[in-house]
């Protein structure tokens, strides 16, 4: 444990811990494919009793048509978040007919990228804005990139944390600062060690030929299918080189020192136009096939492992945002869907993932330099692909060391932040979640991305009768707990408001969509010049390769 941590700790320790660590709120966001009962991506349009997508808080899409996404409200006890997160897939499964929701990260089955709806959000300009967005991710990644799945953790401390923590810091700058600040070193310290949550996820180890088109993969074929693709010791290709990566040129870097040099490094790549992306054409036939050329269409298209948040107001970039009101939360972005859970995500993980992120925001977190980042870049793609092979060294410091010896180390580090945790709960749960996984780290085989192989080589079966055996399980889990009636109901009332309010919004547009494309990136433009002028672009310390962001 490092002194400044250790220091950190003791202070609160002799502070009421509930008055300060417990109680971060906690949000969930999780994709899933629909697919048809043979497992071929749903080519239906998006249920209209689920609501409409552009307004509705809590189900929603993501690239595809298919590609539901369920997200939570901020909750500070986890299995309220988990609790609503079930009763979101029990009315979804009541509304689909004979669809199932795909169990796995990676999709199968993929007939062609033209076989792979576009979400639609309607006709007003938002919904059209966020149309041409997706359809631009196709021209520059490729459809079957965009269909690839994931659990997303939002995560923010409780607000009585900060002004304690900032008198315990004598840091008399304003608040807003301090705590976008301290944020940044939660990211930078998350990035160091964001090969973990990678080994104790992960659960993409293999995948469907088919995913790779007419590309031939870097991978093995898996002895009892000719059509699975894996790796022995993977955990997750899906935040591999085979998962989604953003397509940007070497010398493009995202600093996280500060929030100023964050924005102006991504302002960068708002601005900066891209041959390749100027030879697809913005409008061509009179149709947009993207919002602009440029690196980046809008700042959702930058793909990194975790990213710092503000809850934007309407029509507001969330760049402006930040700028505007600092950060308010972090989004974690590097977890695969856990198949052998029916809403693909457990107690035991998100109360892990709290102690991490609390962890990195409590340790010393220095600027990252250009040979850290490298180190970093270098152990996030190792322990995708073979993170369970037991010769795996990581990059530490001067010294190369096994995953399993940094891996025990940081788990030491936790067990005073889960004292502080459990000091509020029922039980210590906190503390149960730690010795599970931390029996991971010991047997490789009890992880999730060894469990998928041998329920795979136990029962014979493929990657895809493996998905799609899940999937049923799923489906048969929630046909046996249908959600009650008042929920239902609520759900159906929020669904029917979701349609009135897309109904209002396209009421109420008053200008021409190329108009409100132009204000719109011009906000974005703005806020750029308003950065770049304060801070000069992202220096080579502190930042991280676009190229090896994971979706």
């Amino acid at each position: 444990m490092d002194r400044l941590l250790e220091k950190r700790l003791s202070r609160l320790l002799a502070h009421e811990p509930s008055a300060l660590l417990s109680g971060g709120k906690k949000g969930l966001e999780k994709e899933s494919l629909r697919v048809t009962p043979d497992g071929k991506i749903a080519p239906t349009p998006h249920p209209a009793a689920l609501g409409a997508p552009l307004t509705h808080s809590s189900i929603t899409t993501d690239y595809s048509e298919a590609l539901l996404e369920f997200i939570t409200a901020p909750y500070p006890q986890v299995q309220s978040a988990l609790d609503f997160l079930h009763q979101a897939h029990q009315f979804v499964h009541h509304t689909l007919g004979d669809e199932l929701l795909w169990a796995t990260s990676m999709p199968c089955l993929l007939e062609g990228e033209q076989n792979i709806p576009l979400a639609r959000y309607g006709s007003s300009n938002l919904g059209r804005l966020k149309h041409i967005y997706r359809r631009g991710l196709g021209h520059r990644y490729g459809h079957a990139m965009q269909v690839i799945a994931g659990v997303h953790l939002n995560y923010s401390l409780p607000e009585a944390f900060w002004p304690v923590f900032q008198d315990y810091e004598r840091d008399s700058r304003p608040l807003r600062d301090f705590t976008s600040d301290a944020y940044f070193g939660l990211i930078r310290n998350l990035q160091r060690i964001g090969w973990l949550p990678i080994y104790l996820f992960g659960a993409s180890p293999a995948l469907c030929r088919s995913f790779f088109g007419d590309r031939q993969p870097n991978l093995a074929e898996f002895a009892l299918d000719a059509g699975t693709c894996f790796a022995p010791y993977a955990t997750s290709l899906r935040m591999s080189e085979v998962g989604y990566r953003n397509k940007t040129p070497a010398s493009l870097r995202v600093c996280y020192d500060s929030l100023e040099h964050y924005l102006a490094s991504l302002s960068q790549a708002l601005r900066t136009p891209y041959p390749e992306y100027q030879r697809i054409g913005i409008v061509v036939d009179g149709d947009y096939r993207q919002l602009n050329a440029n690196l980046l269409q809008i700042e959702a298209e930058y793909y990194s492992t975790m990213r710092p948040k503000r809850t934007a107001l309407v029509d507001e970039s969330p760049s402006l945002a930040l700028k505007r009101r600092g950060v308010e939360y972090v989004e974690l972005r590097s977890l695969d869907l856990d198949p052998f859970c029916p809403i693909g995500v457990n107690a035991t993980e998100v109360r892990f993932l709290e102690v991490l992120l609390l962890f990195c925001l409590l340790s010393d977190s220095p600027f990252i330099g250009s040979e850290e980042r490298e180190a970093i870049n270098d152990n996030q793609a190792a322990v995708a692909r073979q993170g369970r092979d037991p010769a795996l060294l990581l990059h530490h410091g001067e010294y190369d060391k096994s995953l399993e010896t940094l891996a025990v180390g940081v788990f030491d580090s936790l067990e005073s932040i889960c004292e502080l945790l459990d000091a509020s709960e029922i039980g210590t749960p906190y503390r149960q979640s730690l010795a599970v996984l931390k029996e991971t780290i010991r047997e490789p085989d009890q992880t999730p991305s060894a469990r998928v192989l041998q329920a795979m080589r136990v029962n014979h079966e493929s990657f895809f009768d493996f998905a799609m055996r899940m999937a049923e399980q799923h489906r048969a889990y929630f046909a046996a707990r249908p959600c009650s009636e008042p929920q239902r109901q609520l759900f159906e009332k929020w669904a029917k408001q979701s349609h009135q309010q897309q109904q209002a919004l396209e009421a109420s547009d008053d200008l021409p969509f190329d108009e409100y494309r132009i204000r719109y990136l011009a906000q974005i433009e703005s806020c750029a010049a308003a950065v770049l002028d304060r801070a000069s672009a992202a220096p080579d310390s502190g930042a991280v390769d676009l190229g090896m962001a994971g979706r």
